[in-house]
């Protein structure tokens, strides 16, 4: 008798989670409901599965809100009712435009007015819903002689009176204002629960036919969904049959591309794949994603294709990836094999700069009836829940601040904040707001307005309003369409090289960058800064551990440094095992002969494979069904006990002692939930070459293209320190000689106006544009002539030193700029300066220092150009040892002046403790370990220059320092301020440092591992 629903996907206004909202109804004897959130069908196809565990029949519909005004309830006679619904609220979402207070004709769908909204007239669809509370309302003539058109309406919204005002505080946060400035329109009533079914059919006893409308109603609403056929589109031609024919023409053809006409291996395994292919019906994806692929070769874009889906020779073949799975050992059933249901997972990653060009050609090729992203549920978080509650309650902002960035056991005691943490807390995992996925296309082939409305958010392209799992669940499989600033890094190096040098680079030729010498020799010193993936702290610090010099050992470190495998122990294991080859026992000759490559560690996905297959003779594909149970994509415990009884009744089929397997099995347990696909590493590795090549042979041109694709793990000043030791001569913009991004000729760098942060866009690109049309500027006069721009950006640009061209000092240039702009009159422009010749003024001339210009700089970049940092230190003192010499000092105490560049956050079990990365005078990088003890004595205090004291600890060619002491050095006062003492410190503030935060339990020690290094003695 609930025909109107609400779960806390009702956005800022429900407050009960759907799971719980059906085990309240089952409590409550409800044997049949509706869930009608709010303009959304989010939650229904988890409500449908709930209902039909519970025996509930399942009615679906939505409630229709127009500027918090209900205006009717729509329930669905079945999907084509749903489908009318989704297109109808999908076409007010698109045009921007309100809800009609009647709703349009309906086919399949039963529309409910509330009391306060009812029209003259109804069609046959049509009903009035009549609350428990109305119903004395029924003795006026003008409701009396429409009963026969009512039903029951008993809003469900909240459960408790806690949860009324939980209610109320997302009702005043969706508003934006404090709750005492609530209206009552703006709330529910306090009479909108869910109590049992009696107890309603009690209230309308009088009334029976009401009660007999409100069940016609749930008796004609039949909904029913298939969650077992897949919802993509099908096929890419006309039909199966077409599809095969043509991805085995092109899989041959690319066979002989990759292969040579001869290789009997290739041609068996492509074969192999294109028979399960077929036999699992997903020809059409990997059409599709040539398709999508080809259009993007066709317009010169780079792509890489990573994730399992490089598994496939088939993917190989067809350009989609560029990894060979022969030479890795890819499983192909890793990505693809017959107990898999759904299909393949391709991820390809473009330009940031060229994705909407692929995603345009997506949306417009397969038709926007079948397109859309997959949308995410943004849930409040814990520093955002605080927040909003906070202000809910009128908390002035430093108290917000507080209580966002301190831990509850920090907050204050008051009553207000006990009622923002205990109704905060209620909050934690509700749905906030709807997003757009990041990546995830759909591709449907029905329209997918089938299966929900659309929304059109800002960056015009339509999402769905369900998130990916709810995709998968319905039969939706998402195509990601990626993005990356790494493939922007090497792109755009190689236009620049081209357009600088004269060069035409075939980056796509893998071949000449994977495993080339020079590069080599730069991956094993950890020299890999503005290298996508490898030029974290982190991960040039375990290049250089292992002593990386080779593509094998590259994957293998791609693999390793992610967090669960590091978790897992296995990182430490693996550098012990590659540095002390000979101090360890392959534990069973299957992992010496299957995970030789590895020193018999599990360091893949594909290993869990491995040792399922060829210890305990598991088909591949039972193996990936066990390291999917074990890595939570399972689906039930009773699935892993199945495949765990499985696994050890095949080792004993083939003789293999019991506390061998036992073990054997804990190994694959503790490591199968944090393990990384081989594929996607190897992928990693590829991209991390490409860029690799290009800053060992085209330095200046790589970092350049860095800095343009706004740089990578760091910030941009340390790109620029980067160029300048490649040996790039680097200058501050230019109306002459800069554009938006930064400019190259030669070896001469000229920063870009976009790092101008206090210049507006337009007037940066309006330089560029006008210079380029009428040429270049030749005085000040002729600038302010030319550009319409006020004196604060004239400023801004006088500064920074970009009229340094005339010979005129910044002074007399501030002084100029003053003369012209007081009386200039914009309309004027091109008329007067232009026919008057221009005027010379005899200016005074005004000392500088030399560090003024520094200052400025840091101003406005944020960072000194003309000068180094350590140039603006007090001390002349430049530390006792260099960077370059660590290695000669281990077990020593050293003392170094150095600027800082980034640290990490580390939990552990002592307490919180940090990795820092600097630079010395010379510029050489090299890091240090501070300990909870260390830094609670002397902490960090923001970016700059520190004079350090520690001692060197090389771990496996590794040096770090463990910080003793350490003190920030005081820089010179700002020369600009000489005479206003107050402002001599205040550019020293924008001196930055790059700051990453770890939210995770520390790992576990050598000791908690276990990982025995011997053979197991049976």
């Amino acid at each position: 008798m609930y025909l109107n629903c609400h779960s806390f996907h009702s956005l800022r206004y429900g407050t009960i989670p759907l799971e719980e909202l059906i085990q309240h109804a089952v409590n409550c004897g409800v044997t049949s409901m509706a869930l009608t959130d709010i303009n959304t069908v989010t939650g229904i196809y988890d409500f449908i599965k709930g209902c039909n565990i519970t025996g509930i029949k399942p009615v679906i519909g939505m409630e229709f809100r127009s500027e918090n005004q209900l205006r009717y309830i729509g329930l669905a006679k079945n999907a084509d009712g749903l489908a009318e619904m989704n297109r109808f609220l999908t076409h007010h979402n698109f045009d921007n435009t309100t809800l009609p207070l009647s709703a349009p004709e309906f086919d399949h769908v039963f529309i409910i007015y509330p009391l306060e909204n009812v029209p003259s007239t109804l069609k046959e669809n049509e009903y009035i819903g009549i609350r428990p509370e109305q119903l004395q309302k029924l003795i006026l003539s003008e409701w009396k002689n429409r009963q026969e058109k009512m039903v029951i309406l008993q809003p469900v919204t909240f459960r408790n009176k806690k949860e009324y005002e939980l209610h109320k505080i997302l009702r005043a946060i969706d508003l934006n204002v404090i709750l005492s400035k609530l209206a009552p329109s703006d709330f529910c009533r306090d009479s909108e629960v869910m109590v049992d079914v009696q107890r309603i059919l009690s209230c309308y006893g009088q009334y029976p036919g009401i009660i007999a409308n409100t069940g016609k109603i749930i008796a004609q609403c039949n909904f029913e969904f298939d969650f077992k056929t897949p919802k993509n589109k099908k096929f890419y031609t006309n039909n199966r049959k077409d599809d095969m024919t043509l991805l085995t023409t092109l899989a041959k053809k690319g066979l002989e591309w990759r292969y040579g006409e001869n290789n009997a291996e290739a041609k068996s395994r492509m074969f192999k794949e294109l028979k399960v292919i077929d036999q699992l019906e997903f020809s059409g994806y990997f059409l599709i994603t040539w398709d999508i692929i080809r259009f993007s070769n066709s317009q010169g874009f780079l792509h890489i294709g990573r994730g399992s889906g490089a598994n496939s020779i088939i993917a190989y073949c067809l350009g989609i990836t560029d990894i060979c799975p022969l030479e890795l050992d890819l499983y192909f059933e890793r990505f693809l094999n017959l107990n898999r249901k759904s299909p393949p997972d391709f991820d390809i990653d473009w330009s940031w700069k060229e994705r909407d060009t692929i995603l345009e050609y997506i949306f417009s090729r397969y038709g926007y009836e079948h397109v859309a992203f997959c949308g995410t549920n943004v849930e409040f978080k814990y520093k955002s829940i605080f927040r909003e509650v906070g202000k809910v309650f009128g908390l002035p902002k430093e108290e917000l601040d507080a209580l966002a960035k301190n831990p509850m056991e920090l907050h204050a005691t008051n009553k207000v904040v006990r009622q923002i943490q205990q109704y905060g807390m209620l909050l934690e995992k509700y749905p906030n707001q709807r997003n757009m996925h990041s990546c995830g296309i759909l591709i449907s082939e029905e329209p997918i307005t089938n299966y929900t409305p659309l929304e059109m958010p800002p960056k015009g392209f339509p999402i769905v309003l369900f998130d990916m799992h709810v995709a998968e669940d319905i039969g939706l499989e998402k195509f990601d369409i990626l993005s990356q600033r790494g493939i922007g890094h090497i792109d755009d190096s190689v236009k620049l090289i081209e357009k600088n040098r004269g060069i035409r680079l075939n980056i796509r030729d893998t071949a000449i960058s994977k495993n080339e010498t020079r590069c080599n020799e730069f991956l094993a010193l950890g020299k890999t800064i503005g290298c996508f993936y490898i030029e974290s702290p982190a991960m040039r610090g375990l290049l250089r551990r292992l002593n990386c010099d080779n593509y094998k050992t590259l994957v293998a470190a791609s693999s390793i440094i992610r967090p669960g495998v590091a978790q897992s122990g296995m990182m430490k294991e693996y550098i012990f095992r590659h540095n002390h080859p000979d101090k360890f026992e392959y534990f069973h000759p299957v992992f010496e002969q299957q995970l030789g490559e590895t020193y018999g560690i599990m360091v893949y996905q594909e290993d869990v494979i491995k040792i399922a297959l060829h210890y305990g003779g598991l088909p591949a594909a039972d193996g990936d069904i066990l390291r999917r149970a074990m890595s939570g994509k399972g689906r039930s415990k009773s699935a892993l006990q199945k495949v765990k009884d499985n696994f050890f009744a095949c080792c004993g089929e083939k003789g293999h002692p019991l506390r061998l397997s036992e073990e054997i099995y804990r190994q694959i347990e503790s490591f199968a939930g944090y393990s990384f696909c081989k594929a996607h590493s190897a992928s990693y590795a590829v991209e991390s070459y490409q860029s690799l090549y290009l800053k060992v042979y085209y330095p200046v041109e790589f970092m350049v293209a860095v800095i343009n694709n706004q740089g990578g793990f760091y910030r941009t000043e340390v790109y620029v320190h980067e160029a300048k030791m490649s040996g790039a001569s680097v200058h501050n913009p230019c109306v002459n000689k800069s554009e938006f991004e930064t400019t190259l000729y030669g070896t001469d760098v000229y920063l870009g106006f976009m790092h101008l942060q206090s210049l507006e866009s337009k007037t940066a690109f309006m330089i560029q544009t006008e210079r380029e049309k009428n040429g270049n500027y030749k005085s000040l006069e002729d600038f302010i002539n030319r550009i319409p721009i006020g004196i604060e950006g004239i400023q801004i640009l006088i500064f920074i030193g970009a009229f340094r061209f005339t010979g005129k000092t910044k002074n007399q240039l501030l002084v100029i700029a003053r003369l012209i702009l007081i009386n200039f009159k914009p309309e004027n422009r091109n008329l007067m300066l232009i026919q008057e010749p221009v005027k010379e003024y005899e200016l005074p001339k005004l000392e500088r220092s030399e560090f003024e210009d520094a200052f400025d700089e840091i101003e406005l970049l944020s960072f000194p150009v003309s000068c180094s940092p350590f140039d603006l230190l007090k001390t002349k003192f430049r530390g006792d040892v260099l960077a370059k010499d660590l290695l000669k000092y281990h077990k020593k105490t050293v003392r170094m002046l150095a600027y800082l560049i980034s640290r990490k956050h580390v939990p552990t079990k002592m307490g919180a403790m940090y990795f820092g990365t600097w630079i010395d005078a010379y510029g050489e990088f090299f890091d240090t370990a501070h300990f909870t003890d260390s830094l609670a004595k002397y902490p960090f205090q923001g970016g700059g220059c520190y004079l350090l004291l520690g001692n060197v600890e090389v771990d496996y060619h590794f040096p770090t320092i463990t910080i003793l002491k350490m003190e920030k050095m005081p820089f010179i006062p700002d020369p600009r301020y000489s005479n206003a003492s107050d402002n001599q410190y205040k550019a020293h503030q924008q001196i930055r440092e790059d700051v990453s935060m770890t939210h995770r339990a520390p790992y576990p020690q050598e000791h908690e591992i276990n990982l025995p290094r011997n053979k197991m003695i049976l």
